[in-house]
């Protein structure tokens, strides 16, 4: 799997990530998973000619010691279609400014 992980999180910096996510991205179906929404203009073709799998999401798990943030937009109704795929440029470029803007606000050392 593709993904980012900010590692080595002390318990400080976990529940202030955790804080973070809760006000920022909707609730996963488990504890400490979050959905990160694309917006609909940084869909895909693919994924803006299936509206009724979306919304689209990335997903963020925030572990013991660590925040991973996959590159896989995922469907929230749809496990296998086309339209579910690794990030484009312009979405990793959000998800990298995603991430980057909450190191910042949470002065992480990462």
């Amino acid at each position: 799997m593709r993904q980012f992980v900010i590692d080595q999180l002390s318990d400080k910096e976990r529940q202030a990530v955790r804080q973070h996510l809760r006000r920022t991205t909707d609730a996963g179906p488990i504890e400490d998973m979050f959905w990160l929404k694309l917006e609909n203009d940084l869909l895909s073709e693919v994924q803006r000619s299936h509206p009724t799998c979306g919304p689209f999401y990335i997903a963020i798990e925030l572990g013991d010691e660590s925040v991973s943030f996959e590159f896989l937009v995922r469907s929230q109704s749809t496990l296998h279609c086309p339209c579910i795929s690794y990030a484009s440029p312009p979405q990793r470029d959000f998800i990298l400014n995603f991430i980057d803007a909450m190191i910042e606000k949470l002065a992480l050392k990462a």
